[in-house]
């Protein structure tokens, strides 16, 4: 089911809800054993900011995508291992419980990998850059607060992923919606390299949970034209939570527990579909710009015509 939507902002709870765009329903086919791009396949890469991000936040998108015959790759820009870490740095994973001698980022990879093959899209791609923690922001209100002027990560970023970029026929990214300084920095770098019509732009989870109406780019103005788009993941929902239990250094901290990460994502799934004013049951909310909505319309072409019109 597809209605349009309009390319305006809006930062009320009202707005929010009446700029209804396409629903865009993923057909039940099983999902192909995707292992390695083939000449004419068609390609998204995923920029994720940490090693959990893209498929917390549009597993769902990718999960369809894939199954769609798809090639599909997250790249994750922050995956480091840094030797004698700071003090902060090292409380984000004592707090897990976690030992000081092991190497966090490592775990964290090694989850990643294994959730990207429960998701059935290509091996991830780790980028060497240190986390914000690593790069002189000491305490979590740092954490969300502006780049630091002396932080130049974000340009090293951009060399790391344009060539990724370029030849991509989709390109999925966050909003930067908390205000993560890494999101940020991942969300200017992005807007900075890939084609603006070919982009997508997705609401980062787990911040949407506090804030369900909270509005987020695409960011610098780079996609005037981007329109908010739902895609019914109804039919990889479990999929996607399925890779989401792979990150098990993540799940107390971000959810509550492993018992609790199917509820919470479904239910964030639920509100997105009430959010954006769509009749699906569960959905993901991208805001995408023209070329992106014309290839995610045709990806699945069993979704009514009668809805794709707005009312």
């Amino acid at each position: 089911m597809v209605r349009r939507g309009s390319a305006r902002k809006g930062s009320g709870r009202r707005d929010h809800r009446s700029r209804r765009g396409p629903v865009l329903s993923v057909p039940p086919r099983p999902a192909p054993a995707v292992t390695a791009r083939t000449p004419g396949t068609r390609t998204a890469v995923a920029v994720s900011p940490h090693l959990d991000d893209a498929v917390f936040s549009a597993g769902g998108v990718l999960a369809a995508l894939a199954r769609a015959g798809w090639s599909v790759r997250v790249v994750t820009c922050f995956t480091a291992s840094v030797d004698d870490p700071c003090p902060f740095a090292l409380s984000t994973q004592l707090d897990k419980g976690l030992p000081a001698e092991t190497d966090y980022m490592a775990l964290r990879r090694a989850e990643d990998t294994a959730a990207q093959r429960m998701l059935g899209v290509l091996p991830p791609l780790h980028l060497p850059l240190p986390e914000a923690p690593h790069r002189g922001y000491g305490s979590a209100p740092e954490l969300f607060a502006s780049p630091r002027a002396g932080d130049t990560v974000g340009a090293e970023l951009e060399s790391l992923i344009r060539p990724r970029l370029a030849p991509a026929d989709l390109v999925l990214a966050p909003q930067g919606i908390g205000g993560h300084v890494d999101h940020v920095i991942t969300a200017r770098a992005v807007a900075a390299t890939a084609p603006p019509s070919r982009t997508c732009w997705w609401r980062d989870v787990p911040y949407v949970v506090r804030a369900p109406y909270a509005a987020g780019g695409p960011p610098l103005g780079r996609s005037a034209d981007a329109i908010e788009v739902t895609v019914d993941i109804g039919a990889v929902l479990t999929r996607k939570i399925a890779a989401a239990a792979c990150y098990t250094s993540q799940l107390g901290f971000q959810f509550g527990g492993i018992e609790r990460v199917g509820g919470v994502l479904s239910a964030v799934a639920r509100t997105e579909a009430r959010r954006t004013g769509t009749r699906c049951g569960h959905g993901e909310a991208l805001k995408a710009g023209s070329r992106a909505r014309r290839l995610l319309d045709t990806l699945f072409p069993e979704c009514p015509e009668e809805s794709r019109h707005a009312r």
